[in-house]
């Protein structure tokens, strides 16, 4: 098993992330993340999809989702033609003697504080994957509250891969 980052470029239609997704799901495909925002132009909405399988599946994948009527573009983001980022917001239970180890430990990863309630903090972190899991690592033994990721958001690097469209 591997894994895939997929952008797609898709017309600002209502329901065309459920045709998308619907798709996967009729087809038994995972989808690890998936993230989806209106573009620079307002008519096109941008997609990153992280799926996973082993070759044939993720091939299958690319194919069957540029066969949709909404999809105007999908190619791989090869990682090290690309940049990608999450954001995590993460609710961390804070007594007032614990909160400056948290504190501590957010600053090195460049994470914000973004809520202070009497027993908890949330912290804010973005980067890639592997900062985020790292982070999350260090919490360890550290009651986590609550945690919502977002899924990889990508761009490549470059103006080679840019899409124009005209219509």
């Amino acid at each position: 098993m591997q894994k895939k980052v997929f952008q797609l470029l898709v017309d600002n239609t209502s329901g065309v992330l459920s045709r998308i997704s619907g798709l996967f799901s009729r087809r038994g495909y995972n989808i690890e993340s998936i993230t989806a925002g209106v573009t620079a132009d307002p008519r096109f909405t941008r997609i990153t999809i992280v799926a996973s399988g082993d070759d044939v599946i993720l091939d299958q994948i690319e194919k069957q989702v540029s066969k949709l009527v909404d999809v105007r573009d999908i190619h791989e983001l090869i990682p090290e033609e690309s940049v990608y980022r999450e954001l995590a917001m993460v609710k961390v239970r804070a007594a007032a003697d614990d909160r400056q180890s948290i504190l501590a430990t957010a600053n090195i990863f460049r994470g914000n504080i973004v809520d202070v309630s009497p027993d908890s903090l949330i912290i804010e972190i973005t980067g890639n994957q592997s900062k985020i899991d790292a982070f999350l690592r260090l919490l360890e033994g550290r009651e986590i509250l609550e945690l919502a990721r977002t899924g990889i958001a990508g761009l490549g690097r470059g103006t080679d891969n840019i899409i124009y469209l005209d219509e």
